[in-house]
Formats: structure tokens, C-alpha cells, sequence
């Protein structure tokens, strides 16, 4: 009876590691490559780890994205203890340009039929023509790179110089006769069988057998799109630049706090997003110094220099913010241009508004503190009943009685705009 129990319970312990032991984690790359598929992989990688898994199974579908976030992905790719198991599909879709340079970093790769790969020249974000300099060093950079990667995966080292210099691009089934990809499978399972019968570098130079477990899927979650949305650059930048301008609203209009709130919630989410695009911070401090400039503007008589200096900092702020060598990061000088303006013509007005309603307010005061007070003619007309008196170290204009004259003291009975009206005390 004992041996039976203990039989038993080894049974149950042998089961339990197997399980744990078997399981390959399912995710997807899909849409455009970024800050945002790196945390994706980064999450996904710390999971499969935390369970045990055996293998990564990753479904690519991407037209390309920025070339710094691919570079993070395929070092996290290289250096990873688990091997990743990377599948164009579903059927037509396709691995472009950054997704085809992951392809080449995946220790097993394949593609649905109906699939392509390929075109990974490096391109400006923004669409204008990247400089000869920049153009030549990237695409150099970028074919050694990739020559590399091939090398190391005994992989066509010619397909991978072609897709950075010729833009080239395969189907599938070409792609496997010129050894780009492993294999084209009809179906997913087709392609975890395939890959169960190879062995792989796995952030070593021994060959280790591919195992392929239960598929545990972690797919694209709420904190993936919003991370999507807002790792955009563009998007990033206007965030940023919208969340200055409520703060400067509620710095010259004190006491409305709507504008205030959303304009800090919004300031420190953009200075996250920053902080995941490696954005250069002496751009972001030139952008805040033009800030200052404008509201320095209300204190100091600068006669419009503080304000152009302020546009102009906005200006060179926002052209440096990013990385220029980051292909896909650029910011189109049309938004600089437009946002900067925007921003300048919106603190401008608030300010001036701002100004007014401190001289209106000073006035006001002037006024309800000036009843009753006594004043001195300095000169009247009688028949037109109207005159001049000092009131405050200034001549203001008065209307009062006929009988008044010169060296008269009278009393201030009402300040109408910028007219005393006097009598007698």
C-alpha cells in the first residue's frame, strides 16, 4: 500500500514539472514597430520565464516601424535564454522592413503561404529625403548589422544586403529557396511541428533542441494600444506641447484648475512617453525655456524680444527633441512649424488678456478707493463746466459745477472711464 501511495506521488510531482516544463508562450507583433512592441516583448519575455516556458511562439504581421526599437527587440531576441519561434501570418500578411530584421533574429522563422518579406531600407519617418551623409552611414550600418545576424542563423547573408540596399522583397516561397526564412507552412501547427525537429543557439554557442509545449497566449492587452497611441511621436509632441499651454492658461487665469489639472496629468504622461522614445532632454529644456520666456512676458517690458525668443526656443526645441539618425522619429517641420506658432499666438493673446485685466483691475481699485476724496482744480471752464484736476500725481479730466475756478477744492463724487465728476464740499 505504501509503494503504492509513493508511486503515486512521484507520479503526481512528474506530471506537475512536465506541465510546467511544456508550455510555449503565444503572442503577437502586429501594427507599426515601436516603444511600445518593445514593452510588449519585454513583458512577454519576463511571463514566459515566470512560467517556465520552453519556447516563445510569435505571430508577425508589421509593415516596419522605428529602427531603434527594432534594435532593442533583436538584442532582447539574441540574448534571450528561451528560443523564439517567429511565423509570418496569418495568410497575407507580411514581415516589412523592421518585422523582416526580427525575422532574422528569431532562432526558427517561417511564413504562412501567401505571405512576404523583405524591404527593410531604412526610411525617413517624416518623408523627406534623409541627407547623403546620414543615408550612406545608415544603410552601411544597418547591411553590416544585418550581415551579422544572418551569419550567426546560417541564413542567405545576400537576401539580407539586398533588403537593405535594393528595398527587396520576397514571397514566401522564394524566400525559402534563398534560405531567408526556414520553412512555408499551411497552418500554424504545421510550423510548431517543424520547429520541434531543430536545434538552435540559444544565447550560446552549443546547439540546444527546440521543445514546443501548450500554447499559453498573451497577446495584445489595453496597456499595448495606449502605449501604441502615445509612443507615436507626433502624438507624443502635440501631448506635450497642448499640456504647456493649459498649464500657462491656468498660470495667467489662477483659480479655474480644470486647465491645471489636465495640463499636469497630461505634462507627466508626455514626460513618460519621452522617457520611453529616448527623446533628447535638452530639446524638452529649450521648449520649457521658451515657456518662461512667454510668461516673463507679463513682468518684464521686453517690447516682443522675450516673446520671439520664446518661438524661437519652441522652434529649436522641437527639432532636436528626437534623435535625427532614429529612422522613423523625425518630426515633420510642417508640425514643428504649425504647433510652435499655435503655441506662441495662444500665450501671446493670454497674456495680453492677462495684462488687461491687471490694469482693468487697477482702475477699479483707483476708483473705489477714490470717492470722497479731496482734489484741487487746476483749471475750468465754466460755461463748459469742465476742467482738469491732480488726482494720484495725474491730470484727469473733471466735470462739475458752473461756479467753479481755479485752486478750488473740491470732492470726488464719481469716476466715470477716465472723467472725474466733482462738487463741492
Amino acid at each position: 500500500m505504501s509503494k503504492a501511495i509513493l508511486a503515486f506521488l512521484v507520479l503526481i510531482t512528474t506530471q506537475g514539472l512536465w506541465a510546467k516544463e511544456s508550455c510555449t508562450l503565444e503572442l503577437q507583433i502586429r501594427d507599426v514597430i515601436g516603444p511600445a512592441t518593445y514593452d510588449y516583448l519585454q513583458r512577454a519575455e519576463k511571463r514566459a520565464q515566470e512560467k517556465g516556458c520552453v519556447s516563445i511562439f510569435a505571430k508577425i504581421n508589421t509593415p516596419g516601424g522605428s529602427l531603434q526599437s527594432t534594435r532593442k527587440i533583436v538584442e532582447m531576441i539574441m540574448s534571450s535564454k528561451i528560443p523564439y519561434l517567429c511565423l509570418i501570418h496569418p495568410s497575407g500578411g507580411h514581415a516589412g522592413s523592421a518585422g523582416a530584421i526580427i525575422m532574422q533574429a528569431c532562432h526558427i522563422n517561417g511564413a504562412m503561404e501567401a505571405t512576404n518579406i523583405g524591404a527593410a531600407t531604412p526610411v525617413s519617418g517624416s518623408g523627406t529625403e534623409i541627407p547623403e551623409d546620414l543615408r550612406k552611414k545608415l544603410f552601411e550600418d544597418t547591411k553590416s548589422w544585418l550581415e551579422g545576424l544572418a551569419k550567426y542563423r546560417g541564413r542567405n547573408i545576400e537576401f539580407v544586403r539586398d533588403i537593405v540596399l535594393k528595398a527587396k522583397a520576397l514571397d514566401a516561397k522564394e524566400a525559402e529557396k534563398q534560405q531567408a526564412i526556414d520553412v512555408v507552412v499551411n497552418s500554424q501547427d504545421e510550423f510548431l511541428q517543424f520547429a520541434k525537429a531543430k536545434k538552435v543557439k540559444v544565447n550560446s554557442e552549443e546547439f540546444t533542441p527546440v521543445a514546443v509545449g501548450v500554447l499559453q497566449a498573451f497577446m495584445p492587452d489595453l496597456r499595448h494600444d495606449v502605449l501604441q497611441i502615445l509612443s507615436n511621436p507626433q502624438w507624443a509632441y502635440l501631448l506635450f506641447m497642448g499640456s504647456l499651454g493649459l498649464l500657462y492658461f491656468e498660470l495667467t487665469h489662477p483659480g479655474v484648475i480644470l486647465p491645471g489639472v489636465v495640463g499636469a496629468i497630461g505634462l507627466v504622461i508626455s514626460l513618460m512617453n519621452f522617457h520611453m522614445l529616448d527623446v533628447s532632454w535638452g530639446g524638452v529644456f529649450l521648449i520649457l525655456l521658451g515657456l518662461s520666456f512667454m510668461f516673463a512676458e507679463l513682468f518684464v517690458p521686453s517690447f516682443g524680444a522675450l516673446g520671439l525668443g520664446g518661438l524661437a526656443s519652441f522652434v529649436i526645441g522641437s527639432l532636436f527633441l528626437f534623435d535625427g539618425q532614429d529612422v522613423g522619429r523625425q518630426l515633420p517641420l510642417s508640425i514643428v512649424l504649425a504647433t510652435s506658432l499655435f503655441l506662441f499666438t495662444m500665450t501671446f493673446a493670454l497674456t495680453w488678456f492677462a495684462v488687461q485685466a491687471m490694469k482693468r483691475g487697477k482702475i477699479n481699485r483707483i476708483k473705489e478707493s477714490g470717492l470722497g476724496q479731496k482734489v484741487v482744480i487746476k483749471s475750468y471752464d465754466s460755461q463748459k463746466c469742465q476742467g482738469y484736476v491732480r488726482y494720484h500725481g495725474e491730470l484727469w479730466k473733471c466735470e462739475g459745477p458752473e461756479d467753479l475756478k481755479e485752486n478750488d477744492e473740491v470732492v470726488i463724487k464719481e469716476i466715470a472711464g477716465l472723467t472725474i465728476k466733482v462738487a463741492r464740499e
